[in-house]
């Protein structure tokens, strides 16, 4: 007989790596079976069963175990490692003197620890006795899906995004009645959903599939038998939530200079090209359509296709800087009576001018160089003035200029001459440029803008805060409890959204890299990338500066025509009706418009709800009294607070419909009387020859013929006094 006792810790991969020893005896013949027991490190000894008596565990030695404080709930624990059900009654016994045990706090084990990990040494005289009753088998747990259920080893099972499924709880017929708690747990909650055991099984649907779905399930069996209650639980079933698509792919091509990709998925496109942005996936069932989803840090557009031949393109005629930001590819398909969607990572769409600073310290300082005619060349020009410089930063993204020099090289070379009334004029500094060269190079440098945005919001001055830093874009987290709205007010003056109306930190479901900020840096003048901090935290600061709304429109009509004069503003005739129109942009739902009236004498407001964000104010005869300047100003009332944004002013003045005309205007006047006179003669004189002609006619054909003649000049007389009443 071969004897070899192990002692394990429960850390070991393999039997043999437990400590073991092998008594003298070695006599097991091959062929010949091998017996193998194993023993738990908890027991209950002197009892009737093998889950009654007192509680002992071994960790090393067998002692027995004292636990504070003594509770059925920590005694649960015990029973469980025992595999003896729930626990029906616990009993503390003093015995004397005192001996050696195991001392276990009742926190630890209720953590989920096993017992002989709560272990310590001690000295007691008392003993602990429990009584567990093994009464109900362990309950079943299964998943089910209408699309088929995935089981991945060591994953535990999957089901599709957006499916539906079902839990199922069950048990082995032994008592009738009791109930089914179907127990959910994730990193971050705990959900309990109870339902009857139905023929002592129940079953728990989840219509739609979601991320928030993945966890660990487990049924609990509760049953009031005997005049105790019991429960049993089942084993863990892991569940993960797939996406029934595959993950699409974003792409992007240019017709002009190609395309140049950094690192990280982001491209830059010349501007002015034409580009293309192309979503794709590969082929699992037909049809479908994609969305292409464009954010940029104040506005967010969606644009559709049908995928054709599984991919669709979407075309930019010209790059403009307004195309900057992210984009992504989602793919949308009606399969199986479901709606699904996958979407793309994101795509990083930058767009490069045609001016840039070189050799400075930063991109907003250097030597001024212009590119035309697919040629960079540095900058000449005269005069240079600030208002000249003001321009080319502004091209740049480079805020406002602060300062420029002239310095000049040992020998001439080719440059672009650029004329500043070009530039002042509001033309671009390539469309200026002329060939040529010169020893004068222009040296600027222009005041970098904060790198400070919000975003997700409807507005730019809404949303979540995002500073960049280390040319890294990060929300924005704060030591704080609550972000102060002075500080709050520095990002908003950063932003050139007014001041702060609200600061507030919304959670997410888990830690992210952010730049921590402190307040007391931020108030003490220094900018916000200069207080910032990498960390990572779940807390994302959500800011609303004053300027919130976009500036509303104005516009007036009129049935009679609105004649507009260069720096006069618009002009209407007195006595007819006209209308002036308050519109905005969509943002938020709601609000109102004032129409602001203000003349040299006197001032009137009148309000009207927005219906479909706009608001029409009718006149029904312009008079004098209607001339001045007017003005729409937007109200709102959201996030609790009033907001209100105004339009630009609207100059009106009334004329008069019977002012003499100019005498550019009487000049047609004049050459159709002349006409008019001419063709009446030439009548007159056809119808004398006529006359004479007729002499012999019977005296009732003159009179019709005299007749004729004068009704034709009254017509030619009434003529003349209707044009001469329209001029």
């Amino acid at each position: 007989m071969w004897t070899k006792v192990f002692q394990c810790g429960g850390h070991e991969s393999a039997l043999l790596d437990c400590r073991s020893s092998i008594s003298d005896r070695n006599t097991c013949s091959p062929g010949k079976a091998v017996g193998l027991t194993c023993s738990e490190p908890v027991r209950l000894v002197g009892g009737s069963s093998h889950c009654d008596g007192t509680l002992e565990v071994k960790q090393g030695k067998w002692r027995p175990m004292v636990v504070y404080p003594w509770t059925l709930m920590t005694a649960a624990a015990a029973c469980r490692e025992l595999d003896c059900g729930s626990a029906v009654s616990v009993e503390e016994r003093k015995e004397s003197p005192d001996r050696s045990v195991w001392r276990l706090t009742s926190n630890c084990v209720q953590s989920g620890s096993a017992l002989r990990e709560c272990a310590e040494s001690r000295y007691s005289a008392y003993i602990q006795d429990l009584t567990c009753l093994d009464l109900l088998l362990q309950p079943n747990i299964s998943v089910s899906s209408i699309y088929g259920v995935s089981e991945a080893q060591q994953q535990g099972f999957q089901v599709f995004r957006g499916s539906t499924f079902n839990i199922s709880c069950s048990i082995q017929p032994q008592y009738p009645g009791g109930s089914f708690q179907l127990t959910f747990t994730s990193s971050n909650s705990t959900h309990n959903s109870t339902q009857p055991a139905v023929n002592h099984s129940a079953h728990f649907l989840f219509p739609a599939a979601e991320p928030a779905h993945q966890g660990t399930y487990s049924c609990v069996y509760h049953l009031y038998v005997f005049s105790h209650n019991f429960s049993s639980a089942s084993r863990l079933l892991s569940l993960t939530v797939s996406d029934l698509l595959l993950q699409p792919n974003s792409s992007v091509s240019s017709s002009m200079d190609g395309v140049s990709e950094a690192q990280q998925q982001v491209f830059q496109v010349f501007r002015g090209s034409t580009f293309n942005i192309s979503c794709s996936i590969q082929p699992q069932y037909p049809g479908g359509s994609f969305q292409l989803t464009f954010t940029s840090s104040n506005s967010t557009h969606n644009f559709t296709q049908p995928a054709v031949n599984h991919s669709a393109h979407f075309l930019f005629p010209a790059a403009e800087p307004a195309h900057q930001g992210t984009y992504s590819c989602v793919y949308h398909l009606y399969v199986f009576c479901h709606n699904f969607s996958s979407e793309s990572c994101l795509l990083s769409l930058t767009v490069s001018g045609s001016v840039r600073l070189v050799g400075g310290a930063s991109r907003c300082t250097g030597t001024l160089e212009v590119k035309h005619e697919e040629e960079w060349r540095p900058v000449d020009l005269y005069p240079w003035t600030l208002k000249t410089a003001a321009a080319a930063c502004r091209e740049l993204d480079c805020g406002s200029a602060v300062s420029v020099e002239e310095t000049k090289e040992s020998s001439d070379r080719s440059v672009w001459w650029i004329r500043s009334d070009c530039v002042e004029s509001g033309s671009a500094l390539r469309e200026c440029a002329e060939s040529s060269s010169s020893s004068s190079i222009l040296h600027l440098s222009c005041l970098e803008p904060e790198a400070v945005k919000l975003v997700g919001g409807a507005s730019r001055c809404a949303g979540t805060l995002e500073v960049k830093h280390h040319k890294e874009w990060k929300p924005v987290s704060y030591n704080d409890s609550n972000w102060p709205l002075k500080t709050a007010a520095a990002a908003c003056r950063d932003l050139d959204c007014g001041s702060a109306v609200s600061a507030g930190q919304r959670k997410e479901s888990s830690h992210r890299s952010v730049w921590r900020i402190r307040s007391d840096c931020v108030e003490s003048g220094s900018a916000l990338r200069e207080c910032a901090t990498s960390d990572y935290s779940s807390s994302i600061l959500y800011l609303s500066c004053s300027d919130l709304l976009l500036q509303p429109n104005i516009s007036v009509s009129s049935m009679d025509r609105v004649s507009e004069a260069q720096q006069q503003g618009f002009q209407v005739f007195r006595g007819s009706n006209f209308t002036i129109s308050c519109s905005i942009q969509p943002q938020y739902p709601g609000g109102s418009f004032q129409l602001t009236f203000t003349s040299s004498n006197s001032a009137h407001n009148s309000t009207q709800p927005a219906v479909n964000h706009s608001a029409h104010f009718l006149f029904p005869a312009a008079e004098p009294a209607h001339q001045g300047n007017y003005s729409c100003v937007y109200h709102l009332y959201v996030f609790s607070h009033n907001f209100s944004s105004e339009s630009c002013l609207l100059s009106l003045t009334v004329s008069d419909a019977s002012d003499p005309p100019d005498p550019s205007t009487r000049r047609p006047f004049i050459i159709r009387v002349v006409v008019f006179s001419l063709t009446l003669l030439l009548v007159i004189t056809a119808l004398s020859f006529y006359c004479k002609a007729s002499r012999g006619l019977q005296q009732d054909r003159q009179n019709i013929e005299l007749l004729y003649y004068k009704r034709l000049v009254a017509t030619a007389e009434g003529w003349l006094t209707e044009e001469e009443g329209a001029e």
